[in-house]
C-alpha cells in the first residue's frame, strides 16, 4: 500500500457469536463487526485495529491492534548466497500511484561479454528503441531510463544492456528493470481479491453460494484465473489474473511461493508447538512444516499466530493446528510472496502495481 494511505472502512458484519457493538478494523478490512474486540491501550492512526471475539470473551481481551500490527506480513528477508547489488539513482516506477513500494528484486547481476551485448544490440533493427519502451511502461522519462540502461539496470532476454541505442521487439522480448520484469503485454491483468469468509473460491458455484464473480464489477469483460485456492470459511488474499503462465507458476510447488496467514485458536498454547510445527508433523498425506512460527498475541482464552509455509495442500493449516489440539476459529491469508493485503477492505479487488508485478513474476523465473 502507498505510505499514509488511511485505512478504509468496512460495513461488513462476520459471523460469531457476539452480540456487542464493538467498533475497529479488522485484519482483512472488515469494518464494524460483532466479533471485533475493543483494544485496551492507545492506538495511532495506522495502527487501529483488533482481534476477532465472541461477546462471552469481551472486556478479557487487550491486545493493541493485534490483528492490524500483523496483517501486512513480514519483512522479506534477504535470501542467502550473493550480495545483492545496490542500485543508484531514481527508482523504477517511482511516480507510481498505486501498489506497493518494494524497491529492487535482490540478486546479483554480471555484465555481458562483448559478443553477448553485441548479439543484443543487433537483434532486432527494426524494433522500438529501449528506452521508449521502458517509458511507456511507466518506469521513469526517456532520460531517466537512457541513465538506468547506462548504468548497468536494465537486462534484455538475460543480456545486460548498456548502450541506449538497442532496439527490442515488445512482443516477444523480455525486459528487466532493476531484476524487476517489465510487463509490455497490456492484456495481461493482475488482482488481489480480499476474499470475505463464506465465499466459495471459484468463478461460478453451481449451489448458488457467493463467489468471486459477485465481487466483480464488470462481469464477464475477462476470464480471470484464481492462484490457488482459500477455504469456504478462510478469508485474506486471492490473486487472480489472466496470466495462465504465471497462475500455473505460482500455484505450482516447485516455486515454493511463501504463504503467510494469522491464525487465531482457542489458548493457552502451551510451550513448543512452534517447534514441533517448525520441525514438521505427520498427517493423513504425509508430513508437513511451517517455514515461521511466531505468537503475534496471548490474552484470556484467546492466541493469535502467524506462520509462514509454501504448501498448497487443501486446509493444511487448519489441519496442522488440529494436530496439535488447537482447532482454527479464524483464518486470514494476508500475504503471498511480496503481495500484501494491508489495510485493503474486505470483498474489494484492486489491480496490482506494476512493482508488484516485477517482483512476482521475478519469484517465479519470469
Amino acid at each position: 500500500m502507498n505510505q499514509g494511505s488511511r485505512p478504509s472502512r468496512g460495513n461488513q458484519r462476520p459471523q460469531g457469536s457476539g452480540s456487542g457493538n464493538g467498533r475497529g478494523r479488522g485484519a482483512t478490512g472488515a469494518g464494524r463487526s460483532n466479533d471485533n474486540p475493543r483494544s485496551s491501550s492507545p492506538r495511532s492512526s495506522s495502527d487501529r485495529s483488533s482481534n476477532p471475539r465472541t461477546g462471552a470473551e469481551r472486556g478479557t481481551e487487550s491486545s493493541a491492534g493485534s490483528w492490524s500490527k500483523a496483517h501486512g506480513g513480514p519483512k522479506q528477508g534477504k535470501k542467502s548466497g550473493a550480495p545483492a547489488k545496490k542500485y543508484g539513482g531514481p527508482k523504477a516506477f517511482g511516480k507510481e500511484r498505486f501498489g506497493q513500494n518494494l524497491g529492487p528484486v535482490t540478486s546479483e547481476r554480471t555484465r555481458p561479454t562483448q559478443r553477448a551485448q553485441a548479439a543484443a544490440a543487433h537483434s532486432d533493427l527494426e524494433g522500438v528503441r529501449l528506452q521508449k519502451v521502458m517509458a511507456n511502461a511507466g518506469v521513469a522519462s526517456r532520460r531517466v531510463c537512457e541513465e538506468m540502461i547506462a548504468n548497468g539496470r536494465v537486462e534484455v532476454n538475460g543480456v545486460l544492456i548498456t548502450e541506449p541505442g538497442v532496439r527490442i521487439d515488445p512482443e516477444h522480448d523480455s525486459v528487466h528493470v532493476d531484476g524487476m520484469r517489465l510487463q509490455l503485454n497490456a492484456d495481461l491483468k493482475y488482482f488481489v481479491f480480499n476474499k470475505p469468509r463464506n465465499v466459495v473460491s471459484t468463478m461460478e458455484d453451481p449451489e448458488g453460494r457467493k463467489c468471486i464473480s459477485d465481487f466483480m464489477r464488470k462481469k464477464g469483460q475477462e476470464r480471470l484465473f484464481h492462484v490457488g485456492r482459500l477455504d469456504f470459511a478462510t478469508e485474506g488474499l486471492l490473486l487472480l489474473t489472466n496470466d495462465g503462465e504465471a497462475a500455473n507458476r505460482l500455484a505450482h510447488p516447485s516455486f515454493e511461493v511463501p504463504k503467510t496467514y494469522l491464525v487465531q485458536v482457542r489458548g493457552p498454547m502451551a510451550n513448543g508447538i512452534g517447534a514441533t510445527m517448525k520441525k514438521g508433523i505427520k498427517l493423513e498425506d504425509g508430513w508437513q512444516s511451517v517455514d515461521s512460527f511466531k505468537l503475534v498475541d496471548s490474552t484470556p482464552g484467546h492466541v493469535l499466530v502467524e506462520v509462514v509455509l509454501h504448501s498448497g495442500r487443501n486446509r493444511i493449516v487448519r489441519r496442522l493446528f488440529e494436530e496439535v489440539g488447537h482447532p482454527v476459529t479464524r483464518l486470514v491469508r494476508v500475504q503471498v510472496g511480496p503481495i500484501r493485503l494491508g489495510d485493503q477492505k474486505q470483498g474489494t479487488i484492486r489491480p496490482l502495481g506494476n512493482q508488484e508485478v516485477g517482483h512476482l513474476l521475478a519469484m517465479v523465473g519470469m
